[in-house]
């Protein structure tokens, strides 16, 4: 656990099962989420000799969050920094939705740091449902109200069987959001206007070089899988999956699917 100073910004960052020479596997949150978010899949990759990334973008809960709206090309700069002060040269980049729209932009433009991409639940573009779904959040988060905002967004990014079977769990973790600073609510507005004014990268997917794995959920209200139908399209030799019975939230609500997909991608390009 520490802070990395780039630019005028403090990035948290943890950096698992350190090691020279080690292949890196770098996770890119969710708009929403943390570093914690990914903590089902680190272990499968550390146990096989990887060493784990995992930050928070500008704006995020543990980071700083300055003054929005940002650019993708700010957050993909800043990790590849990150990346460059850590000694990672190359990495396997797995992002799930804010976290893959950074990734495509990490790999149209620093293509000799990505050794594979794996896209979950992203766009490269926008249409007016997800324009109003996004302003929906964006309206809430200035509330800043956090069970409130949370029962706002949870009906957009779960699948309906995920909200019955886990109802429990997602109550608590909406009350746990009460607890959350005012100034989290700031940033994800920040991220918000980030994502609403420049999200549009279709026409720079044909760039991508690295080998790159797209993985849609089925049902996902708040990105349908025509995005990722899209990416698939535009990106060369793409592979691309759907995941049946998924929301917006594949990385809750399929784990052991993904454990599979992710770590059968990886291996297949990396150097092990």
């Amino acid at each position: 656990m520490a802070y990395e100073k780039i630019g005028d910004v403090k990035i948290y960052y943890e950096l698992k099962h350190q090691g020279e020479g080690k292949e890196t596997i770098v996770f890119l949150n969710g708009v929403m989420a943390s570093v914690s978010s990914w903590r089902a899949y680190q272990k499968m990759f550390t146990d096989r000799g990887f060493q784990v990334l995992l930050h928070d973008f500008k704006g995020q809960m543990l980071s700083e969050k300055p003054d929005g709206p940002y650019r993708f090309i700010e957050h993909a700069e800043e990790t590849i920094e990150l990346l460059k002060r850590l000694n990672v040269h190359k990495a396997h980049f797995i992002g799930t939705s804010y976290g893959g729209e950074v990734g495509m932009k990490i790999a149209s433009h620093f293509p000799e740091n990505v050794q594979s991409l794996t896209i979950i639940n992203s766009v490269s573009e926008i249409d007016e449902g997800l324009r109003l779904f996004v302003e929906g959040w964006k309206n809430e988060a200035k509330r800043k109200h956090g069970e409130s905002f949370f029962w706002t967004m949870a009906p957009t990014i779960y699948h309906s069987e995920y909200l019955t079977r886990e109802k429990e769990t997602l109550v608590k973790r909406g009350k746990a959001m009460n607890k959350l600073e005012e100034e989290y609510f700031d940033g994800q507005i920040h991220l918000y206007d980030t994502f609403l004014n420049d999200v549009n990268m279709t026409d720079e997917l044909w760039k991508i070089e690295a080998p790159t794995l797209i993985i849609a959920g089925e049902e996902d209200r708040l990105k349908p899988r025509k995005f990722s139908a899209l990416i698939a399209e535009k990106i060369p030799q793409a592979e691309y999956l759907i995941l049946p019975k998924s929301g917006h939230v594949s990385i809750f609500e399929k784990e052991n699917e993904l454990k599979s997909l992710l770590l059968g991608f990886v291996l297949k390009h990396g150097e092990h």
